[in-house]
């Protein structure tokens, strides 16, 4: 099984360093498990508004700023909802 070109592991792996270099980006404080979460997630998201848009994306390189982009999405809708 795999995630755009990558295996479970390896999204695992690279989602848990988007969601850390994205942490660090946005000057956020969370835990390791929220890192991987926000990576993995914000890939998700990120890969079905790029589907929508006819762009798609395989391989870890593409995975990890996917992800990175996705978890600061994410982040800063976080943020918004917070107040």
């Amino acid at each position: 099984m795999s995630v755009n070109g990558v295996g479970i592991l390896a999204a695992i792996i690279i989602g848990g360093l988007a969601g850390w270099l994205a942490e660090k980006f946005m000057n956020s404080q969370m835990g390791l498990f929220m890192n991987i979460i926000l990576g993995i997630i914000g890939a998700v998201v990120l890969n079905f508004i790029l589907a929508a848009f006819g762009m798609a994306y395989t391989g870890w390189i593409a995975y990890l700023v996917v992800g990175f982009i996705g978890a600061c999405l994410l982040i800063a809708a976080g943020r918004a909802v917070r107040g």
